[in-house]
């Protein structure tokens, strides 16, 4: 048999995660190529279908490139790269434009550029966020979908999540020297299901699978936010950068029915105003923007004002706003606050921070290309340079579309002239887990101490602590990684005890507050500050690492 799949017999590129970064590049690359998409859940739930608040467009006549660009360096806090910054708000126009030729029903007005209504949320100078009311995600996720379904050359596959990457370490003795260079060359995925793994050889592997934010025990992110591209592509060699960096959204409903409803920021944007039980507005004390500031200001003035008076959150005033107005402009979180028995008209809205975006992630460039040829990464998964030490709110669909493209384009001239035949999955050395309580108990451990020791405010002490508890929870995740056929479960605790170790790490070797970034030991911001770039210590067969 031979030990090359000719070129003659294309094989997919395999894109693991169904929103809208994932979607994107599938979509550009399925006029030429097949494609397979993985979602580990249902289609639907995708970060990006919760994502309220709306995309960025350079789109107005009081607007322009170098403002975004400027906005975007100050959420940043200095770490924003600027030709990154500049390359996707060049491009903004262009991908507002994209989704409204594919059909997302923004929210319209005649006299606005594009006939789309702008509005304007926290951090940014000028109105110019495009939205579809307050759930343009999801007006964006379900446009997209449709439209791949329905894509002949595209592969849909619910319910699949992705094990780890093909690389050459997989490949047999004497095969890998026959590969030029070190090469991705497809995932080994778990159909859930059918409870078998199955291996995906692929031409191209694309890590779309969003951010971490369930590392976190509060989190404004859906159940899939479990680091899993950013894991893999670490234990493949990768590197990750600004780990320390994440954002903390001021205002997630806080319910006993509802943990991760989120309130958008448009919601303030608008006029709504923060307040302590007595009704006093506190945010002009933490900042003179006040409800206005970037989200970690905000986040941080909530969670000084919790602690100092003892509260479990504080209040979202919009009932000033009137009821005709909050129904038009916010629907969605109208409509839930009042099935929980909030009617947001006429009580303030209960809200606490919550774990809702991954600043940093696998470093990629502006086309996707991660450290490993035939591996790309778009979206929350990556770092581009372009969120810094915070995101300023709505660049992160965005990022999505402009770098989705750019990276589909890639793709398509990348295509290798062969590919090596990948040994299958072997799983005959486990058996089946006779204590899956173990997962359940080190996953709420995990999350309970990342909460604790590593949150809004951090501290050397508590970050030594939550390293060296990760380091037991590690080993004994890997011991039953190594005994037991996998689950779902046990490959999201897997991913996630892998991520919280590169959160500690990142967040100890910043000796300064920046950003998204409080130290109590380090509360000045140096003068001069870089990115924190995590690289695996390479061993012999791993020289080409970085």
């Amino acid at each position: 048999m031979s030990e090359h799949t000719p070129a003659a017999a294309p094989l997919p590129v395999v894109i693991i995660g169904a929103g809208l970064a994932g979607l994107t590049v599938a979509l550009h690359l399925a006029e030429t190529q097949p494609v397979v998409v993985l979602a580990k859940r249902n289609l639907e739930e995708a970060a990006t279908a919760w994502a309220q608040g709306g995309i960025v467009g350079v789109l107005g006549s009081d607007d322009s490139i170098e403002s975004h660009v400027r906005d975007t360096q100050e959420a940043g806090a200095g770490l924003v790269d600027e030709r990154t910054a500049e390359f996707i708000a060049r491009h903004s126009a262009e991908a507002v434009q994209w989704l409204v030729d594919r059909g997302v029903p923004f929210s319209p007005d005649p006299d606005g550029p594009l006939g789309l209504h702008l509005t304007r949320e926290g951090g940014h100078a000028v109105r110019r966020i495009a939205h579809a009311a307050d759930a343009t995600g999801k007006a964006i996720h379900e446009v997209l979908l449709d439209e791949v379904r329905k894509h002949p050359n595209i592969t849909l596959r619910e319910r699949w999540m992705a094990v780890d990457l093909i690389t050459n370490r997989h490949l047999k003795k004497g095969q890998a020297d026959q590969v030029e260079g070190p090469r991705c060359h497809g995932v080994y995925a778990l159909d859930i299901d059918h409870d078998r793994v199955e291996t995906l050889q692929a031409s191209a592997v694309v890590l779309a699978s969003g951010g971490v934010g369930k590392v976190y025990r509060y989190t404004s992110n859906p159940d899939t936010s479990t680091g899993d591209g950013i894991a893999m592509a670490w234990r493949a060699g990768c590197r990750v950068a600004n780990m320390e960096f994440i954002q903390f959204h001021p205002t997630c409903l806080y319910h006993p029915q509802e943990r991760s409803f989120l309130i958008t920021e448009a919601l303030r944007g608008e006029g709504g105003i923060l307040r302590l039980p007595d009704g006093t507005r506190f945010m002009p004390e933490h900042d003179e923007r006040g409800e206005l500031a970037p989200r970690d200001i905000v986040a941080r003035a909530i969670d000084f004002e919790m602690k100092k008076h003892g509260l479990d959150h504080v209040w979202l005033d919009a009932t000033h706003l009137g009821e005709a107005f909050l129904k038009e402009h916010f629907p969605t979180i109208h409509a839930r606050c009042l099935s929980l028995g909030i009617d947001i008209a006429r009580q303030p809205i209960p809200v606490v921070p919550a774990a809702h975006y991954t600043c940093g992630g696998v470093v990629t460039d502006l086309h996707g290309r991660t450290d490993m040829p035939g591996l790309y990464a778009v979206g929350e998964t990556t770092y581009t340079g372009l969120h810094g030490a915070n995101r300023l709110a709505s660049n992160s669909l965005l990022e999505c579309v402009v770098l989705g493209k750019t990276c589909a384009d890639d793709i398509e001239r990348q295509i290798p002239s062969f590919q090596p035949k990948v040994p299958g999955w072997d799983e005959s050395q486990v058996i089946d887990a006779d204590e899956e309580v173990v997962i359940a108990h080190n996953w709420d451990e995990l999350r309970l101490l990342m909460w604790n020791y590593v949150g809004i405010v951090r501290t050397t002490r508590r970050l030594e602590r939550a390293r060296h508890r990760i380091k037991l929870l590690r080993q004994e995740i890997e011991d039953y990684y190594a005994a037991f056929r996998v689950t779902r479960d046990l490959l999201e605790l897997r991913n996630l005890v892998d991520c919280a170790e590169l959160i500690v790490r990142s967040a100890l070797s910043r000796q300064e507050s920046r950003g998204l970034h409080f130290s109590r030991d380090y509360p000045h911001t140096l003068p001069v500050s870089f990115p924190t770039i995590l690289c695996k210590k390479p061993k012999a067969k791993d020289a080409w690492l970085p």
